[in-house]
């Protein structure tokens, strides 16, 4: 029997979003999202991302190990709720658009992305670990948020497909940083916004040397001050923003 309900048509029409046709034709929706991988694990190289793919820290990434990463982002670094506020502010959502969150994780950003839509709009959260899924599909679906796994550097979508992508606490951790910010602006329309937020290096050199090599060690990479602004400029996108708090950095554009 069809599931009725607000939820199930929100999986529908995350499922119908995927492309090619081929592989949309192979996905499977059992267990609550689009499974694009099958039975291929994710990948877990480092600590970090033995973590993430962890039910336990899925299960408190919320209410604590989220907020956690955020403290140690240093003095200056956003609350949960600041957050938030500011990447609906740099994404300018609204009305029946559709936006992509990448490294979604059990889905409470995406979900709160989502009440921020109506219509036909929907916040599709994209990520590799079956463990955050899960949850994300027991604590925050609903009518305009659904969930896909899959490799976010290989986005499994047509050029300009979505109004607004984001990558919030991610790009640090995965394997192929950069490639994933070049899918997140293909996947973008014309006129539509991008906004992530990951580490930063600081300009003190002991300091910087000495943060590196701790984080390495755990698997979580430093980037430049400059180097996502550069990016999003000889992409020539527009409206270009950063905003640096401690360890973190907010950067913003709009795509030509």
């Amino acid at each position: 029997m069809t599931d009725p309900s607000p939820a199930a048509a929100a999986l529908h029409r995350a499922l119908e979003m995927i492309e090619p046709t081929t592989l949309r034709e192979q996905a499977t929706t059992d267990g609550g999202y689009v499974e694009l991988l099958g039975d291929v694990p994710a990948p877990n190289p480092t600590v970090a991302s033995r973590a993430m793919n962890n039910r336990g820290v899925a299960a408190i990434y919320e209410k604590i190990w989220r907020p956690f990463g955020v403290s140690m982002m240093g003095i200056g670094g956003l609350s949960m709720s600041a957050e938030r506020a500011k990447a609906l502010t740099d994404l300018r959502l609204h009305g029946e658009q559709r936006v992509l969150d990448v490294a979604s994780g059990p889905g409470n950003f995406t979900k709160f992305l989502s009440e921020k839509l109506t219509g036909d709009g929907i916040a599709v959260g994209f990520d590799i670990s079956e463990a955050m899924l899960a949850r994300a599909v027991r604590d925050n679906r609903g009518p305009r948020a659904a969930y896909v796994r899959g490799d976010a550097a290989n986005l499994p979508y047509a050029d300009g497909t979505f109004d607004a992508v984001c990558c919030y606490a991610a790009l640090y951790l995965v394997p192929e940083p950069l490639r994933v910010v070049s899918e997140l602006i293909r996947v973008l329309r014309p006129g539509g916004r991008i906004a992530i937020m990951t580490s930063c290096e600081l300009r003190s050199t002991p300091l910087r040397v000495a943060i590196g090599f701790g984080s390495g060690r755990m698997g979580v990479r430093m980037f430049p001050k400059n180097q996502f602004t550069d990016i999003f400029a000889r992409s020539g996108m527009t409206d270009i923003e950063q905003e640096i708090r401690g360890l973190a950095q907010f950067v913003s554009a709009t795509k030509q």
